[in-house]
């Protein structure tokens, strides 16, 4: 179950930032075509949304079951870059995020047809996407 989860939740991941950049390149430039914000841009946007909430929801059971989760918190884990990296700071990193991409979408839910709705998106899209980008751990990533 571990291993199915873990692997899982890492190739999900190469799915979740293609979404990402994907939707935030399609609102930038339909921005920048003086298109409206309509019911279409809204739905890239909540995929992005959708695609980041599943990764939670495994990231989440993960950080439960994994020996590199919760299970791992300790002052020594403290002292060990790496073993904080994934008990501490990628789960709190995401998380954070997550927030910022559900926010991002509900700014932009309600601001339907102005440009301000283009604004919610592409910032806080783009900011969580830096967020996850600078906290993933690459290490382990590449391999599995």
């Amino acid at each position: 179950m571990y291993e199915f989860i873990k692997t899982s939740h890492s190739h999900l991941a190469w799915v979740l930032l293609a979404v990402l950049i994907v939707a935030i390149l399609i609102l930038t430039i339909s921005r920048f075509s003086k298109k409206p914000f309509s019911a279409p841009h809204l739905k890239v946007a909540l995929v992005g949304m959708i695609a980041t909430h599943i990764q939670l929801l495994l990231g989440l059971i993960l950080y439960v079951i994994s020996p590199n989760g919760i299970k791992n918190l300790s002052g020594a884990t403290m002292k060990d870059s790496f073993a904080r990296l994934l008990a501490l700071e990628h789960p709190i990193m995401m998380i954070l995020a997550i927030v910022l991409i559900t926010v991002g979408y509900a700014k932009a839910k309600k601001a339907v047809g102005t440009d301000k709705a283009y604004s919610a998106v592409t910032i806080y899209y783009t900011i969580a996407l830096i967020l996850m980008l600078s906290r993933i751990p690459w290490q382990v990533w590449m391999k599995g």
